[in-house]
This record gives C-alpha cells, structure tokens and sequence, in this order.
C-alpha cells in the first residue's frame, strides 16, 4: 500500500497559484478530465476514477479528515475499462456519489501538485507528498507539503478537511 502526505485547500487565486507553480517548477503540466464515481465501503474509501480517454483506475484510500498535512495511505489498479468494472462493483456496493472534475497536474519531486475545478465546488489546489521509502516519514513530507502550502500562499484558513464527495454530500 503506498503512502502520502496531503494537504487540500481553496484556490484563493487559481490563475495566479497556477502560474506560479509552472514557474518553481518549470513543468507546464498535465490536464485530465476525470468521474470519480464512489462506493460505500465499511472503511475508508473506494472509487472508480474514469479518464475521457477510456481507461481509468481502482482507487482504495484511508485518510483522516483533518484540514493540516495528513496521512493517506491508498492502493491503485489500473483499467482499460473502467465502465465494466464500474457496473460490476455497483452490483455489489451502493454508489455513494460523484465528483467531476478538471484536473492539471505538476510534478516537483515526490509532489504531485493537483489544480481542480470541482462542478458544484469550485477550485481547489491538493498536495500530495509520497513517500517513497522507509527513510522519508510523516515529518518529511509535511515539511514538503509546507513548503508548498508558502510558496502558493495557502493559509490555515483555506485548508479542507473533507474529500470532494463530503463537501458536495453537505451542499
């Protein structure tokens, strides 16, 4: 199972925070269109990520709402047919929901720097830290994850403790 440090927070200025990350880190960065359809499951999360290429993922995590820097730990399969798989597990898990989302993604390290604009949410920056081995910990990749959260000038204020599919279940 691997393992991250991440942090989610509100765009102040998405426009802006873009621009100057493709400046730190001279990546002019990913876009992704992508559904993530959840479903129930007694512990963590699990959900069927859809690219509008056709493939997509598998993805289970554990995290802690908390709004700081905090563990998830997660497990990926990738698919070449999402949809099928999708309508297999429906068949055995309710559907708890779906996010919709534009997503550029840069690269820095072992940070991966999402810009989302979330439908029915709005624009969101995530942080996420892996932890490539047992010699990084949890200080580590929170250090990094701060480093990040000054140079984008992400506040304590704009931090989010919930994943998209709890924000868009208390609108």
């Amino acid at each position: 199972m691997g393992c991250n440090i991440e942090i989610k927070a509100r765009a102040r200025d998405f426009e802006s925070q873009q621009t100057r990350v493709k400046a730190l880190t001279g990546d002019e960065g990913q876009y992704l269109s992508q559904c993530d359809t959840f479903f129930l499951v007694p512990d963590g999360r699990l959900k069927i990520r859809e690219f509008s290429d056709g493939t997509g993922e598998l993805i289970y995590y554990r995290r802690d709402n908390t709004p700081g820097p905090r563990e998830s730990h997660y497990s990926i399969s990738k698919t070449s047919s999402p949809a099928s798989l999708k309508q297999v597990i429906a068949k055995v898990l309710p559907v708890s929901g779906q996010v919709v989302k534009d997503r550029w993604l840069y690269l820095d390290g072992p940070t991966r720097i999402h810009f989302d604009r979330v439908k029915g949410l709005g624009d969101f920056i995530e942080l996420e830290v892996v932890l490539e081995s047992s010699l990084q910990g949890f200080g580590d990749g929170e250090q990094i994850a701060k480093g990040w959260m000054e140079k984008l000038q992400i506040s304590a204020e704009d931090l989010s403790a919930e994943a998209y599919i709890d924000l868009l279940s208390i609108q």
